[in-house]
């Protein structure tokens, strides 16, 4: 599984971004996809997760309310969309694959998926 991610950019507090994740290769064996991000100086942490099939997701505490995560199957395609984003949402974002848990809330750790794509780097100035 190949996945790419894409969107970020430099945005002002209050405002919104919108990032992708194109998943190619053996996608048939994805169960779940996860977002994660990356501050500098910091540890990976969890963004958010949903199944495949979009059936079910999962959120941070720190984004819930403020983030919405979506599959788009025939596109092969997860998307986060971000809203109300605030300094401390700067991060390198990445997009990661799971193919073996399908209990999205259960998939909060880096070390659970199989699969990462390069990141993308969100700013968001105050």
């Amino acid at each position: 599984v190949q996945l790419q991610a894409f969107g970020g950019g430099l945005v002002q507090a209050g405002g919104s971004l919108r990032l992708s994740c194109a998943a190619s290769g053996s996608i048939f064996s994805i169960n779940a996809m996860g977002w994660f991000r990356q501050a500098p100086g910091k540890e990976r942490e969890f963004v958010a997760a949903i199944r495949w099939s979009g059936t079910s997701t999962h959120y941070a505490d720190s984004v819930k309310g403020r983030f919405t995560v979506s599959s788009d199957n025939a596109k092969s395609t997860v998307s986060l969309q971000m809203t109300n984003l605030k300094p401390e949402d700067t991060a390198v974002y990445f997009c990661a694959a799971d193919p073996t848990r399908i209990i999205v809330s259960a998939i909060r750790r880096a070390d659970q998926y199989d699969y990462w794509g390069q990141g993308t780097e969100v700013t968001v100035s105050s």
